[in-house]
């Protein structure tokens, strides 16, 4: 008894181990662990009775959280979204635009991947929906199978984090931060891992060719009436939408944060491209292309519903969970303008949503029980003093935290590890003088490999289902397409997940990565601050000298008659006011 009064914290860690592997869920194996080792610690006198007693007021406390309001809001966009045809048009009208390169299908799966993502926020959609366009039309040309999976699959996971992603919403409850600031540090970072995806694949290209093909010109339909692809004209509609937009920027006060800028000086380069196609269309004047007409009208109305969720949340005009119901909002308007939108959708959508919603309230509830337990029986501090004990301090304490995460995320998602893990981490880190927000941002970009880990990552589950699992005819070119074998799909998964952990990497080096999108604060240097004294009053009513408010130069005293009555001038002023 002795044994286990002593160690507590560690032996209900280890329980709660137990619990999951012997297969029970992890809400209730979190709220079996929190409640089991609750009872033991009040019959050992390690708790107080009356501690079980706070569980409710914890309980009703989750009901009343309205950040958590934004999971369902941004889940039913996606969902809206995904089932509205939008990823079907985008990589349809992505794949016939970067189709004439090498690599280009794989270019336009990224790229649209990072659109999903800035709309969506799930990974499930966006990596089926690209699965089930895609994928058959890359097997069908020629790509690699395991650099198409590899693919389809990394680019599902940018909802990990780019916002607005889910786990970035749950990281900040966990972690005691705003969503905005949150989605304002994974900004950068989600853009940058973005562009190694595509570094990867332009060195497959250069490296083996034959793995990601161009493609043929009967495949290319959007053209001319002489043949040509149309570009030009696009070429310079991007002309003028980038420059205008650059302008912009330099219009901006140096202390507007980054993603701030980013966003305002998109939205009105793309709104400069919407406006002349539209002008263009509407007047008749055939001054753009097929081409230009079909990318700028694909793709305006899904960067306007990013604008509208990410600009309001980053300048500052509304919280998270506002700009999630606008999203859902604009989401259901653009289901309704491409007569997409019907009950059925609507009955899928809302029963997705609820059943994910309910799946994170379960968990947390069940965490809180967990960490109330816990936290009585000092499990805090028996962590605290683990990873502030390691050798290296922040550096030391990052590492192991990494490598920690790394390893459970081949057995737990994210939500798992956001209600498990991070309650654990966060008060260390912050004492260890770690900035949550970074921290948060660092952790949610190792738990995106959670969804790519060979052979338990959810994302390639996900292109599993979707996958051909035997060969087939393809009915465009008539010829025999080998299937694609799950070892094909783990093998194409790994050098992502080597990248996400470059990314990780990344951001330790240069933490300015994520503080870079982050609201700067104006700095004041106290050696040039004046204080101004009037000396003379416009107004006729009597001043106070600089002597009368800190007293005489040099430190003299002041005589003691005048020194009875510290208020007295003040008085004066008054009653002269007064009169």
């Amino acid at each position: 008894m002795e044994f286990i009064s002593a160690n507590m914290a560690p032996i209900m860690f280890a329980g709660l181990i137990v619990f999951l592997l012997m297969g029970f869920s992890v809400a209730f194996s979190l709220a079996a662990a929190g409640l089991t080792f609750g009872f033991i610690g009040v019959e050992l006198g390690l708790l107080p009775a009356s501690l079980m007693q706070a569980l409710p007021l914890r309980i009703f406390g989750i009901m009343q959280n309205e950040t958590l309001l934004a999971i369902p809001f941004f889940t039913f966009m996606g969902l809206i979204l995904e089932r509205s045809g939008m990823a079907e048009d985008l990589l349809d009208t992505i794949g016939q635009l970067f189709g004439p390169i090498r690599g280009g299908l794989a270019y336009a799966v990224i790229f649209v991947g990072a659109m999903l993502a800035a709309t969506t926020g799930v990974v499930a959609a966006s990596v089926i929906s690209m699965g089930l366009i895609s994928l058959p039309i890359m097997l069908r040309y020629g790509y690699d199978r395991r650099l198409a999976s590899g693919v389809i699959a990394a680019s599902g996971t940018l909802a990990q984090i780019i916002p607005p992603s889910l786990v970035l919403i749950i990281m900040a409850d966990q972690l005691g931060r705003s969503v905005g600031e949150l989605y304002k540090g994974a900004f950068i970072p989600g853009f940058v891992l973005t562009g190694l995806y595509v570094g990867y694949v332009l060195l497959i290209t250069l490296w083996k060719p034959t793995w990601a093909p161009a493609l043929p010109p009967e495949a290319r339909t959007i053209r001319e009436d002489d043949g040509s692809a149309g570009l030009k004209s696009l070429g310079v509609l991007t002309v003028l939408s980038v420059g205008t937009a650059i302008a912009f920027a330099k219009t901006r006060p140096d202390t507007t944060p980054t993603d701030e800028m980013i966003v305002l000086s998109m939205c009105v380069g793309v709104g400069v491209a919407f406006v002349l196609a539209v002008v263009n269309k509407v007047l008749k004047l055939g001054l753009l292309s097929r081409m230009a007409e079909r990318v700028t009208f694909v793709l305006i109305p899904p960067l306007g519903l990013i604008f509208l969720v990410l600009g309001t949340i980053f300048l500052g005009i509304a919280t998270p969970t506002e700009g999630g119901a606008m999203g859902a909002v604009g989401a259901l308007v653009m289901a309704v303008s491409r007569n997409r939108l019907s009950l059925k959708l609507m009955r899928q959508a809302m029963d997705s949503t609820m059943k994910l919603s309910c799946f994170v309230v379960f968990i947390l509830l069940g965490s809180t029980v967990f960490s109330l337990a816990f936290q009585g029986v000092d499990g805090h501090i028996w962590v605290e003093h683990l990873l502030t004990s390691l050798p290296g301090g922040q550096l030391g304490f990052l590492i192991v935290v990494n490598i920690l995460i790394f390893v459970l995320a081949f057995f737990l998602d994210f939500f798992e590890l956001s209600f498990i893990v991070v309650p654990l981490l966060g008060p260390v880190a912050e004492k260890l003088g770690i900035d949550l927000v970074w921290f948060g941002v660092l952790l949610a970009i190792n738990m995106q490999t959670s969804f790519m880990h060979p052979p338990f990552g959810f994302a390639l589950f996900y292109l599993r289902s979707v996958a051909p699992t035997s060969d087939y005819d393809d009915k465009v070119t008539k010829k025999r397409v080998a299937k694609v074998t799950t070892g094909q799909i783990y093998w194409g998964a790994v050098p992502f997940v080597v990248i996400q952990i470059i990314m990780v990497a990344l951001v330790i080096a240069f933490p300015g990565m994520v503080s870079g999108g982050m609201d700067k604060k104006e700095e004041v240097n106290l050696d040039n601050v004046v204080i101004d004294m009037p000396t003379s009053a416009d107004d006729g009513q009597p001043q106070m000298n600089q002597d009368q408010l800190f007293g005489p130069a040099g430190g003299a005293s002041q005589p003691e008659e005048k020194a009875e009555d510290p208020m007295a001038v003040f008085k004066q002023a008054d009653t002269a006011a007064s009169r």
